[in-house]
């Protein structure tokens, strides 16, 4: 998607999780825009190989930082090392995030045929996997913006969070995401209003359902590739009959992160296929 908007060219962005299939579909439409990319990335040996790609089809270098998001101090360095190669941040993408089958329920509720083992339901969540997609939705929201956002402070700047449809209707099976989805929801907006004045505006995009890494084990068999009946419930709900690809968020990004959206601020866009305006009749 060739890019036509305004305010992106030049402008640092930091994209958390960049190693991740959204992160680099951002990554690479954001250097296309001419912005001055910087990945940050969780695992180790990662940035070897990620920025590879949107460096082959950009022709642009593409700053890789390890990094975690939920430890401020390697946040602050990592900053340190982006105003350092590319200047102060004026973007920042909130993209780390995902869920965990330990914060999975494997019934999607609790009837008269799982009364007697509650082991797949609400009463047999681990809470340390509950906790950590918690927090890593969250508090990996929370504290990449107190480190970066810092930088923008006296110049403005744009803060993209990635929410989800769990954010407003909870999905069965997955209470720890879609709480902290729907808090991220709230983080935005009341950050939105907390920093309007120091015109840094703060959006989020709530995609629908995509065929990540970390949606593939809910939605097709390991064994048959086939979808589960999961996967077909979401498709008959979705007007437009497919799951998600990454190239169907950048227009949304790039309408966010550009001048075309500055009096645009602490809203959730779904891109979603219809899914969030479909009652399923």
């Amino acid at each position: 998607m060739e890019n036509i908007k305004s305010g992106i060219e030049d402008k640092v962005c930091v994209i958390t999780g960049g190693c991740g299939v959204f992160g680099v579909a951002f990554a690479q439409s954001l250097v296309k825009a001419h912005a001055k990319v910087a990945i940050l990335d969780f695992k180790m040996g990662n940035c070897e190989l990620c920025p590879l790609e949107s460096e082959k089809k950009s022709g642009s270098p593409v700053l890789c930082i390890n990094a975690n998001v939920l430890d401020k101090q390697s946040l602050i360095e990592a900053r340190a090392k982006i105003n350092y190669e590319l200047g102060k941040v004026d973007i920042l993408l909130n993209v780390a995030g995902g869920n965990s089958p330990a914060a999975t329920t494997r019934n999607e509720w609790i009837d008269d045929k799982n009364l007697k083992d509650l082991s797949g339901s609400f009463f047999g969540l681990e809470l340390d996997g509950f906790r950590k997609v918690f927090d890593l939705n969250i508090l990996g929201t929370v504290l990449p913006t107190m480190v970066f956002a810092e930088d923008m402070l006296q110049r403005g700047g744009s803060i993209i969070n990635i929410s989800s449809m769990n954010s407003f209707r909870p999905l069965t099976k997955i209470p720890a995401y879609s709480a902290a989805k729907a808090s991220v929801n709230n983080l935005t907006q009341w950050l939105a209003v907390h920093f309007a004045k120091v015109n840094i505006r703060v959006n989020a995009i709530a995609p629908g359902f995509f065929m990540t890494n970390q949606n593939r084990f809910l939605l097709t068999d390991e064994k048959t590739g086939e979808l589960t009946e999961r996967g077909k419930k979401i498709i008959n709900n979705t007007p437009m009959d497919r799951f998600g690809e990454p190239d169907d968020l950048i227009g949304t990004l790039l309408y966010l992160v550009s001048d075309d959206s500055k009096f645009v601020t602490g809203v959730v866009i779904p891109v979603d296929g219809g899914f969030s305006a479909y009652s399923g009749v």
